[in-house]
């Protein structure tokens, strides 16, 4: 038989029961996004995005939208905004990965040209300091110019353009680089090498002058006299006003030489045949 006080126990106790109940979180809850439309997360994301730039909730919340929502106008769009939600973040692979699934998956959308650029950016962006690898010039280059060939009208050619010229002249002052030190060090015939590939395949670039220049200085130091003056030929010819050109004609003129070309067979004398022609430069 129960008491009055075993009664009044018995009740607090289920009262405690319903009360803690009441206040933990309902299992059931989970994330509020998985109860939203897809224009409301996209929505949410890109206020996200505006106010925290560098996080990692803004793509977060985009990738969101494709999962809730795959088969949506919103998910195609999401999967652009994730690429550009991680570049902006400096999450270079991230926005690479997510650009490349969109271009697979959407290869003919009006954002392609976007993810494209995106794509290219994840490349270019992680260029910096001349001593670097080169291996990310070169994917940039590539990627910049899928954007200049495939989307020429598009809003995003002109900047793939600039850029990749930017990217070209990195890719030559790296060869620069090299060629002075092995010209330092002596060995000329290793810094040629170096200098004919900016003079053959860069000579678009700003470093052409001074490759010509440098091709002076060795050729002359190695006795070649006809080379030498063939360098200084086509640098006078092309960038006469350069001060690199009066430093090499300072140094023939010096020796008794002039910047004149001779005939020959040479890879010097084809580029000034060339040049002659209008066909180099």
């Amino acid at each position: 038989m129960t008491t009055g006080r075993g009664w009044a126990s018995f009740a607090v106790a289920i009262g405690l029961v319903v009360l803690l109940g009441a206040c933990a979180p309902r299992q059931d809850e989970g994330d509020p996004v998985e109860r939203m439309g897809a224009q409301e997360i996209f929505t949410l994301a890109e206020r996200t995005l505006e106010q925290d730039p560098g996080g990692t909730e803004a793509a977060r919340l985009f990738s969101e939208v494709e999962r809730l929502h795959p088969y949506t106008e919103w998910a195609r769009r999401s999967l652009v905004m994730q690429a550009y939600a991680h570049h902006q973040a400096r999450r270079y692979d991230d926005a690479r990965s997510a650009a490349q699934r969109y271009l697979e998956v959407f290869p003919g959308s009006p954002d392609a040209a976007w993810a494209r650029y995106i794509l290219a950016l994840s490349y270019y962006d992680q260029i910096d300091a001349i001593g670097r690898d080169q291996a990310l010039t070169l994917e940039a280059l590539r990627a910049l110019r899928d954007v200049i060939e495939l989307h020429p009208e598009s809003e995003y050619a002109r900047s793939a353009r600039l850029k990749f010229d930017l990217a070209f002249d990195h890719l030559a002052a790296k060869e620069m680089e090299i060629g002075r030190y092995y010209l330092t060090d002596g060995h000329y015939a290793a810094a040629i090498n170096r200098f004919r590939v900016v003079v053959e395949e860069f000579q678009t670039t700003t470093h052409t002058p001074e490759a010509l220049h440098r091709l002076v200085e060795c050729y002359l130091a190695l006795g070649l006299a006809t080379e030498a003056q063939t360098a200084g030929a086509i640098l006078g010819h092309n960038y006469a006003s350069s001060g690199f050109y009066q430093d090499s004609y300072a140094l023939l003129t010096g020796q008794g030489l002039s910047p004149e070309a001779s005939d020959g067979d040479g890879w010097l004398q084809r580029i000034w045949r060339q040049t002659l022609r209008g066909e180099w430069l």
